[in-house]
C-alpha cells in the first residue's frame, strides 16, 4: 500500500475539531496511540530508512495492535510517500517479546492521545503528544488531502512533508524547552534521539 500524507501544526485543535465535526468527518477512533519502533542494534534499518514499528491502540475497553513496516522516504509532488504495510495482532506485548527474542532492540517510543476523523476521502489524526504542539496529520490520495485541509480552518502553507524530528526542533527552537514524545521522556528519560522519531 502506498501512504501519502502532509503534517502541519494546528494553532486551535478545539476549532479544527470542531470544523471537522462540521463538515460531517467520521470519528474512527478516539484514545492513546503507543508506537513502539525497533531495529537492530546496529540501526540496520534506519540506515535503509525502513521502519519496522508496532502500534498500539488503546481505550478504556478495547487494544488492538498493528505491525507496520515502511519503506524508504520519497517526496512527490510536494507530497511526503512511503509503501507500507500492516498486520493487525492480538496480543502487542507477546509479539514485542518476540521481535525482541530476534535480535530488535526498541529504538523510539511514541506516545500519544488522538482522534482520528475521515473526512473529504482523507483520513486525518489529531495528534496531542506528552509535551509538543498539536499536529494534524492528513494521509490520502493528493486531491483527498487537499480537500480535507480546506476543511480544517488551517493555512494550506502550515502543511508540509516534515517529519517528527522537524516539528520538536521547530518547537525545541520556539519554546527553550525539550519536547517529550513519549511517557518516559516527559518524566525525563531522554534514553531516545529524537532523530529516530
Amino acid at each position: 500500500m502506498r501512504e501519502v500524507e502532509l503534517k502541519g501544526i494546528l494553532p486551535d485543535p478545539e476549532a479544527t475539531v470542531a470544523a471537522l465535526e462540521q463538515a460531517g468527518a467520521t470519528l474512527l477512533y478516539r484514545g492513546r496511540l503507543e508506537d513502539r519502533r525497533f531495529d537492530t542494534p546496529e540501526r540496520s534499518l534506519a540506515l535503509r530508512d525502513l521502519v519496522l514499528r508496532l502500534r498500539t491502540y488503546r481505550t478504556a475497553d478495547r487494544v488492538e495492535a498493528h505491525l507496520d513496516w515502511k519503506g524508504p522516504t520519497q517526496y512527490v509532488d510536494g507530497y511526503k510517500v512511503r509503501d507500507e504495510e500492516t498486520t493487525t495482532l492480538g496480543d502487542p506485548a507477546a509479539l514485542a517479546i518476540m521481535l525482541e527474542q530476534l535480535g530488535f532492540v526498541v529504538t523510539r517510543e511514541i506516545d500519544r492521545e488522538i482522534a482520528q476523523y475521515r473526512v473529504a476521502g482523507a483520513v486525518v489524526r489529531i495528534e496531542r503528544y506528552p509535551r509538543l504542539d498539536v499536529l494534524a496529520e492528513v494521509e490520502g490520495e493528493p486531491a483527498a488531502i487537499e480537500a480535507a485541509i480546506r476543511l480544517l480552518g488551517v493555512p494550506r502553507a502550515a502543511f508540509t512533508t516534515g517529519r517528527l524530528p522537524d516539528f520538536v526542533r521547530a518547537f525545541e527552537a520556539r519554546n527553550g524547552q525539550r519536547a517529550a514524545l513519549c511517557d518516559r521522556e516527559l518524566a525525563g528519560d531522554y534514553r531516545y534521539s529524537a532523530s529516530d522519531a
